[in-house]
């Protein structure tokens, strides 16, 4: 399927591994250019040269930092010539107890999760709509719908984006000129972070294989998602075909979450 978006440009954050990568992998497989982001160098180049090589046809440029940072975001969106689609993406804070975190704790959180989101979306939506085209997907999370309690800081801070994109994308001067805000809520993805994380409970509560086999039990389809089939549906949204689906979260957990809304 032809998604009608060969040519566009796209600044896809946190996109040297994981979700990020699978988007961008998608992207680039549908003939979109890439600026791509990431806060370790070596990742993040030997990402840029695995899709260089994959897909001869694009333009791939990479910008190194924290995005939270005002100097990155400007060198972001310095490096497209003109922003279509905008993949926002950021690894989430650490778990633990609500009572141990202090005010720090919860800025940076905000900032990472929801502040930069916002001041990357302000700084593209315009632009996209006087050109009648633009999309935009952060990548939040599942527990966006059901909140984990060892994740308050996520829950918290996604939470406050997802109620930012309701409004804003809500907008006739964004909407109505087939500029779309969603965002994409991933359940249990086969990740370095999930891994990472089954590693930490297994220190606790069993063998590496006990700890995955658990996780995978209470997922109805019986396995972990893939990026590749992650960065498939954020290609969707970002499609030709995606100009009346905005404001919504779109959650992709292989049927984890038990509710009927």
């Amino acid at each position: 399927m032809n998604l009608g978006i060969s040519g566009r440009w796209a600044i896809v954050c946190a996109a040297s591994q994981g979700l990020g990568k699978g988007c961008a992998e998608a992207l680039a497989n549908e003939g979109v250019n890439l600026v791509i982001n990431a806060r370790t160098t070596e990742t993040l180049e030997q990402t840029a040269t695995e899709l260089r090589t994959r897909f001869p046809t694009i333009t791939v440029h990479t910008v190194v930092g924290d995005v939270t940072q005002e100097a990155v975001q400007h060198a972001l969106l310095a490096a497209a010539p003109q922003v279509d689609i905008l993949v926002n993406n950021a690894g989430g804070p650490p778990p633990g107890d609500f009572r141990d975190w202090d005010r720090n704790d919860w800025l940076k959180a905000l900032d990472a999760n929801m502040l930069t989101p916002i001041a990357l979306i302000k700084a593209v939506v315009d632009g996209m709509a006087e050109r009648g085209f633009g999309r935009v997907v952060n990548i939040t999370s599942g527990a966006v719908k059901a909140p984990i309690d060892i994740l308050g800081l996520s829950n918290g801070a996604r939470s406050g984006l997802t109620g930012f994109v309701a409004g804003v994308a809500r907008q006739q001067r964004l909407a109505g000129k087939n500029v779309t805000v969603n965002n994409l809520l991933p359940g249990a993805f086969d990740t370095a972070r999930l891994q990472k994380n089954l590693q930490l409970v297994s220190q606790t509560q069993g063998s590496l294989e006990s700890v995955t086999q658990a996780r995978i039990s209470t997922i109805p389809a019986a396995r972990f998602g893939t990026p590749e089939e992650f960065g498939a549906y954020c290609a969707f949204l970002c499609s030709h075909y995606g100009g009346y689906i905005t404001g919504q979260n779109l959650l992709i957990d292989g049927g984890a979450y038990p509710g009927t809304f």
